[in-house]
């Protein structure tokens, strides 16, 4: 099991351990001698970050336990996820984003890109674990003279690249309005030249970043601002980003969420219709819903299923030859452009297949009729095997039986959270419900938090 790095990489709140400021030195010791085992040459570390107020501090961390090790840092400033993916994509043996994603300002985190712009294997994962929490490494301390000065021409050349992808005529983004919720995060830095730049008419909200207001009534999370003015404003599309603009979900003219669900039924068909969707496979995660497998396979597509977490998507990705897939919460890949979750790509696909279509996606939303699913969330005091637990096992067994051929339960532990996540879905909206209030109470029983 996991000893820090969850699904998206090392997050907690931000001066707590293990984001404390000796804890990231050594972790950045720790990343140094990893690379150094791999390469012939001192190692080149790109780092980026959202807008949160403990970004600055958490970089000068990372880079002094790289610099403690003979390595070098470059300092890419505020980027999206995907932006630092692409300027660590073999330019850099490692890049670090200091994000948590949809979280408050109070966490941040470190997610560890390898050279080839994917995130870290769980093998590479457990190397550096090993090296924080095993090998007895001390403190470096700060740094010894002046930190990388900032490289803003990595933001600016992922940038051009997505503009590259998606030239305005293809797109079909000229004239369209649009509204923009940036999450007061990453994508302020990127989003809104993209979007005037494809000729898009623009209303921006959660755009004005404070280090503390990232995500905070806005963004992915928080739709209803957003679809409020989608409404009022009579915007052909509302898009939302989270803080480091790794996932986008959107609404429609009625203010309706298009979820990652959505996104990859709509993509997924757009690139059937040109011959661009390989092997005619879409891979999603435990958590996407029936009604997208069963739509897809009367189009004649296969759905895949992956562990949660858009680097598991993406290996299934790889090891079955497809090029897209995605989460029910907005992390699509579109693994000939991308090697991460882009919520801007996301963005623009969504907006290509919504002009190719040959009725609005409004009338398409209306004939698409989810499976019951219930999530409930349980905070606990540890994690232990599930299915071997002797109450929690047989409860799970049970519940299965019970919604055997009409049904599936899935319980998970969040990756970044102490939570348990317990989905059931099925074709019956009472026995769903019934079944997830029930596995719920007895996993809050024997594992809640005192």
């Amino acid at each position: 099991m996991k000893r820090l790095f969850g699904t998206d990489g090392i997050r907690g709140v931000a001066g707590d351990p293990p984001l404390d400021p000796a804890t990231v030195r050594v972790f950045g010791v720790a990343l140094a001698e990893t690379l150094a085992q791999r390469t012939a040459h001192a190692p080149r570390v790109v780092i980026g970050r959202d807008t949160r107020e403990s970004g600055p501090w958490l970089r000068d961390a990372v880079d002094a336990g790289v610099a403690s090790r003979g390595g070098e840092t470059v300092d890419a400033g505020v980027i999206t996820t995907p932006g630092l993916a692409f300027a660590t994509r073999d330019r850099f043996d490692a890049g670090v984003m200091i994000s948590a994603s949809h979280n408050p300002f109070e966490d941040n985190g470190l997610k560890v890109f390898g050279a080839d712009g994917c995130k870290l294997a769980d093998d590479a994962e457990a190397a550096i674990e090993a090296r924080i929490l095993d090998h007895g490494h001390p403190d470096p301390g700060p740094r010894q003279g002046v930190p990388a000065a900032e490289r803003p021409e990595l933001r600016e050349a992922y940038l051009h690249d997505l503009l590259a992808s998606f030239p305005g005529d293809r797109v079909g983004i000229a004239g369209r309005r649009l509204a923009i919720d940036c999450a007061n995060g990453a994508a302020c830095a990127v989003a809104p030249e993209l979007f005037r730049a494809l000729g898009a008419d623009i209303e921006l909200l959660g755009n004005a970043p404070d280090g503390r207001n990232i995500n905070l009534g806005c963004g992915s999370l928080h739709l209803e601002q957003l679809a409020a003015r989608v409404r009022e404003g009579g915007h052909d599309l509302g898009l939302a980003f989270d803080g480091d603009a790794d996932r986008c979900l959107a609404v429609d003219r009625h203010g309706r969420m298009i979820d990652g669900d959505h996104i990859l039924y709509f993509t997924a068909r757009l690139l059937a219709r040109h011959g661009r969707l390989r092997g005619g496979k879409v891979v999603a995660t435990i958590m996407s819903n029936f009604w997208l497998e069963r739509r897809l396979a009367a189009e004649g597509i296969t759905l895949l299923r992956a562990p949660v977490g858009d680097k598991y998507v993406l290996e299934r990705m790889a090891a079955e030859g497809a090029v897209l897939g995605g989460e029910q919460s907005g992390h699509v890949i579109f693994r000939e452009l991308a090697t991460t979750g882009d919520g801007l790509l996301t963005a623009l696909h969504l907006l290509e297949a919504a002009a190719e279509e040959p009725v609005a996606l409004e009338d398409i939303l209306d004939d698409i009729v989810p499976s019951p699913q219930v999530l409930i969330n349980v905070r606990v005091r540890e994690k232990v095997d599930l299915r071997s637990h002797p109450t929690i096992g047989p409860a799970v067994a049970d519940a299965e039986r019970a919604l055997e051929g009409t049904g599936r339960v899935v319980l998970r532990f969040s990756g970044t959270e102490p939570l348990v996540r317990v989905m059931v879905e099925g074709d019956d909206d009472s026995a769903v419900r019934g079944q997830a209030q029930r596995l719920a109470e007895i996993v809050r029983s024997a594992l809640g938090s005192k």
